[in-house]
């Protein structure tokens, strides 16, 4: 129960980070200097994309970041609004790859550990909260496949 609680409100939390941080990557309202270091930095990210070389893709850096924001913005709402179970693990999941991602970028334009590190806490946090999920899935299907034998020798003995 107490597990519970607190996957929750770190479900919330860094649900209400990345509408956020997606909404810096799609607007200069939070801050104009913020966003336009944004659009600087994708230049550089949407170079480095994966697979891109390998497909001969061109991925244009304005649309790289309004995809990367507005999946974030998508993703971090699921997480914070919607109580289907299932839609928010779909939301982490694909907020860890854009986290992921996001890491991958970052070390392949070289870029510093402290432009890289709030990528590692953020991949690190959703890495815990897909593994903690996982893990209370697995006890309740454990806990309901001893319980069952249980069941049937009860109803079977009458």
């Amino acid at each position: 129960m107490g597990s519970s609680i607190v996957l929750k409100s770190l479900s919330v939390l860094l649900g209400l980070f990345f509408i956020f941080v997606g909404f810096i990557k799609l607007s200069s309202y939070v801050s104009k200097d913020l966003h336009k270091d944004l659009r600087k930095e994708y230049v550089k990210y949407a170079k480095v994309f994966p697979f891109a070389e390998m497909l001969d893709l061109k991925i244009p850096s304005k649309w790289y970041r309004r995809a990367v924001g507005s999946l974030e913005i998508i993703c971090g709402l699921a997480m914070v609004i919607i109580p289907n179970h299932k839609i928010k693990n779909g939301a982490n999941i694909c907020l860890l790859i854009l986290t992921l991602m996001a890491v991958y970028s970052h070390y392949m334009v070289a870029d510093k550990l402290e432009r890289t590190a709030p990528a590692l806490v953020f991949l690190h946090a959703e890495w815990q909260i897909v593994v903690v999920d996982y893990y209370m899935h697995l006890r309740l299907v454990i806990s309901g496949a001893q319980l069952l034998p249980m069941v049937v020798h009860f109803v079977c003995d009458d």
